[in-house]
């Protein structure tokens, strides 16, 4: 019968403690080079193999697992964010995995940082959160690698950064796909609105991102010429200011043929204006499974949605925590989820893979 080999064992010939060890096998912590060197040495050597779910136990070490979202309450997309979150801890938690969860006001960079403080001070082992203010984004990175705590960001992309890994979609291209499927009902000559409802576009990176996209498509057309405007509105949750201002947009714009909304908010615009929408045969293109869309999409209100797969994101960013830091296994630094194509024909199937996300160990 083949030795059991302790960590004790792998101390000993490498003449370090067993914390360094530990440390090492969970590639977390402060050791030198040298030291590492030592262990993986010995551990070669020994052909030490590591059983994850006793390991865990044996040590009663708990990996603690910050999650930094705007509230599900004040959202709908990142509702279905948090449901993956959850649904990934429960799937893992028997390997001492416990997640923190800690939500911030959605559109307020303020809220990001207060919040983002009170998570640093905790010194989780793992955070996942979305950069979705360049700025503050970028501060709460720097607070993560002083501090060596391994981060995961999904939604948005953040030129510059390192985290252990990316989780979302490619916000350029799904600009671009944005263009292409409005494209589809436009004629030479005719207007499209990219339109932001939504809060701090200017620091907002996905939607800077979707918006040069969507611009390089049409760009790139040869035969025909098509004008792109861009509209910014933040009173959105206010159906009266909302209504009036897509009024004017619709009015004051003849030649508007289709309008591209860059977040999963497109129902609101039906939600006030249905009737001059049908009417002047705007094609819609929106993002996201969220039901107030869905009920637009299946009566041909909203021509497209473009797929974000929240809770996939939410989902994918917890295992890949888990793999890291209990696994020690390498992790897909960018890790793109696929630009679904939605259209009415085909949402059941979608619907049904939201509540399929499976993790196998």
């Amino acid at each position: 019968m083949k030795k059991k080999i302790r960590i004790k064992d792998i101390a000993n010939k490498a003449e370090v403690s067993t914390g360094t060890v530990d440390r090492v096998l969970h590639n977390r912590g402060k050791v030198s080079p040298e030291v590492k060197e030592r262990v993986l040495k010995v551990i070669d050597e020994i052909g030490y193999e590591r059983n994850i779910l006793a390991s865990a136990l044996a040590y009663n070490r708990t990996v603690r697992i910050a999650s930094l979202l705007p509230s599900p309450e004040d959202d709908l997309y990142w509702s279905q964010t948090n449901d993956g979150v959850l649904k990934a801890v429960k799937a893992v938690q028997h390997y001492g995995l416990a997640l923190e969860q800690t939500f911030f006001n959605y559109g307020s960079p303020a809220s990001f940082v207060e919040k983002a403080k009170a998570v640093i001070k905790t010194l989780p082992d793992g955070l996942l959160f979305p950069p979705m203010f360049a700025e503050e984004a970028r501060w709460l990175i720097k607070e993560c690698e002083e501090h060596e705590i391994p981060y995961v960001i999904i939604n948005t992309n953040l030129e510059g950064a390192e985290p252990l890994c990316y989780i979302g979609q490619d916000s350029y291209q799904s600009g671009v796909l944005g263009a292409r499927l409005l494209n589809f009902g436009l004629n030479d000559g005719g207007v499209v609105c990219i339109l932001n409802l939504d809060y701090s576009t200017k620091a907002a990176q996905h939607l800077i991102s979707k918006e040069q996209g969507f611009r390089d498509y049409f760009e790139e057309i040869n035969n025909k010429q098509v004008q792109i405007i861009r509209e910014d509105f933040d009173q959105f949750d206010d159906p009266k200011k909302l209504g009036v201002f897509l009024n004017n947009l619709i009015n004051n714009t003849p030649l508007l043929r289709g309008i591209f909304v860059t977040n999963s908010r497109a129902h609101k615009i039906l939600e006030c204006i249905e009737d001059l929408i049908v009417s002047k045969n705007l094609k819609i293109v929106g993002f996201d499974l969220i039901d107030p869309n869905l009920n637009y999409l299946r009566t041909n209100k909203i021509n497209f949605l473009i797929n974000q797969n929240p809770a996939d994101q939410g989902f994918r960013g917890i295992y890949s925590l888990f793999k890291s830091l209990i696994r020690n296994e390498e992790v897909e630094k960018q890790q793109y989820l696929p630009l679904d194509i939605v259209v009415k024909e085909n949402e059941a199937y979608h619907v049904k893979k939201l509540t399929e996300v499976e993790l196998v160990l």
